[in-house]
């Protein structure tokens, strides 16, 4: 993606509508289209303009809450909540929000959480006609182990090794390498990290028990950090 992501800015305070803008003005890949202190302006402008695809939102506003407001915006406008109150993260999460900032916010809170918004975006844009390949090549003692990703149920991760977890296998699969780099290898729309010490398979769990992924007679738990994605997904497939 080379044209910069518009955004939209809304707060009542008009110090931390400042300071957002003034983030959003120097993270190269923002275009901030429009910075309102009133969830109204923000209709008034969407009415008038094409929606942008990204919206910084603060969740405590006089007369539209922005969970208020959210819900009325086009479904493809990308959310990032901002809220002084930890307990509104909860909320954040029952709407199809990228993340929250809970205030005060520095440069690196925000930056992490535009280039989520960032990624999205060109996963939108990115071409689909790509076959994918169904198998990874797993180095395991001296062997390089084909495996299939229809058969893999989870991965967890353990300092320097991974152990995965096959249908196929009694005994999972010792790897000497990261997570993060077999992470990296699996398509995201079939395997997520839910904990810094776990992936699953997605079309594998079984249920989902308050803030636990169950697979068999594993439960693994939703890291906070990686609650806003899972509830993304959670979202798109749930009645």
């Amino acid at each position: 993606m080379t044209e910069p992501l518009t955004c939209i800015i809304a707060d009542d305070e008009p110090a931390a509508l400042n300071q957002m803008v003034r983030y959003a003005e120097k993270t190269p890949f923002l275009k901030i289209v429009g910075a309102f202190n009133s969830p109204l302006q923000v209709l008034e402008y969407l009415q008038k303009n094409e929606a942008p695809q990204l919206i910084l939102l603060d969740i405590q506003m006089p007369d539209l809450t922005g969970l208020e407001l959210s819900k009325v915006l086009p479904p493809d406008v990308m959310i990032i909540f901002t809220t002084a109150f930890e307990q509104y993260a909860i909320s954040g999460y029952k709407v199809n929000a990228i993340d929250y900032l809970l205030k005060p916010i520095d440069y690196s809170e925000f930056l992490t959480a535009v280039t989520k918004a960032k990624s999205r975006a060109e996963e939108r844009t990115a071409p689909h006609n790509k076959p994918e390949e169904d198998y990874i090549f797993l180095k395991s003692e001296y062997h390089q182990l084909k495996i299939n990703l229809s058969d893999i149920i989870y991965i967890e991760g353990l300092k320097d090794y991974v152990k995965v977890y096959l249908s196929t296998e009694a005994r999972p699969i010792l790897s000497l390498t990261s997570l993060k780099k077999l992470e990296e290898k699996l398509p995201p729309d079939r395997f997520m990290r839910i904990h810094r010490s776990f992936i699953v398979a997605l079309d594998k769990i079984d249920h989902i028990e308050r803030s636990q992924v169950i697979i068999k007679d594993q439960r693994i738990t939703i890291g906070e950090q990686y609650r806003t994605d899972f509830q993304n997904f959670l979202n798109k497939r749930s009645l």
